[in-house]
């Protein structure tokens, strides 16, 4: 297992970036440039992760590939194609967007995202980005996610088979799946399944916490780890189990102070994992 952050925190140069991810305790990185970066400047970055022992875990995307807009829905497809690219050259475990909404928010809860023409959509964006882009190495992979597929393990087991390619596998978020009663109650059984359907498809992991309220219908937050109820170590074991070079990525904290008090959460709680 190995620890990362989402933040690049702030940094001057590519040297102070990997020099400050290896002191926060971080042993693998989300690459911090795009593909529409300068490839000197890129060079510069893989580099330092290189030589600070800093494994690239992922190069997000975060565009919706579905979108409406014929002219936006290219764009989007264009970066998707070059951010696997990317994550081809620099070595990265994969690229990793999410499916896409089929409405005015890029990754929002419509009804539309569960027609059977959006799944088919969704199997033909998978198999175009991944044939354009012709990568040998990388892998694309969707965050899995509460309102659009794909949503648990039995979903995302099904997708792989429907999309057919070496190249598309899985970055695990398992709080993203957690979306029901039985999956918040139950969250072990939730990781054993994933590890059994999923297994070694899996490139890269988010983690961060849930947090039932006690309010009228069911509602369910996302928190900083320690703030809710789900068994991290639990889930970062099973992880660890498929590969010890597992990339566990700390997320969605809003600035550098917090990133750096929930890693020494995280490194304290999920000691002993290696």
């Amino acid at each position: 297992m190995r620890l990362g952050t989402s933040s690049p925190l702030r940094h001057s140069t590519a040297v102070e970036w990997a020099k400050q991810q290896v002191a926060l305790g971080c042993g693998t990185v989300v690459f911090p440039l795009s593909c529409n970066d300068p490839r000197d400047l890129i060079d510069d970055y893989k580099k330092a992760a290189s030589d600070f022992g800093l494994t690239i875990a992922e190069v997000g995307i975060w565009r919706n590939a579905m979108a409406s807009d014929s002219a936006e829905r290219k764009r989007n497809r264009d970066y998707c194609v070059g951010q696997l690219r990317l994550a081809e050259y620099l070595g990265a475990r994969c690229a990793v967007n999410v499916a896409g909404a089929f409405g005015s928010r890029w990754d929002g809860p419509y009804r539309e995202n569960f027609t059977e023409e959006a799944r088919l959509e969704i199997v033909e964006m998978v198999r175009e980005i991944i044939d354009r882009a012709d990568v040998k190495r990388t892998y694309f992979t969707l965050e899995p996610m509460p309102w659009m597929a794909p949503t648990g393990p039995e979903d995302y087991a099904k997708l792989l088979d429907e999309v057919n390619r070496d190249r598309f596998a899985v970055h695990m978020d398992v709080i993203n799946m957690v979306n029901s009663a039985e999956r918040y109650f139950q969250p072990e059984a939730l990781v054993d399944r994933c590890v059994a359907l999923l297994g070694d498809r899996i490139r890269s992991c988010h983690i961060k916490d849930v947090h039932l309220r006690e309010e009228y219908t069911f509602q369910l937050e996302e928190c900083a780890p320690g703030k809710g109820e789900f068994p991290l170590r639990y889930y970062v074991s099973r992880m660890n189990e498929i590969d010890r070079d597992m990339p566990v990525i700390l997320e969605h904290l809003k600035t550098d102070e917090e990133y750096i008090t929930y890693m020494n959460y995280l490194k304290e709680e999920l000691h002993g994992i290696s």
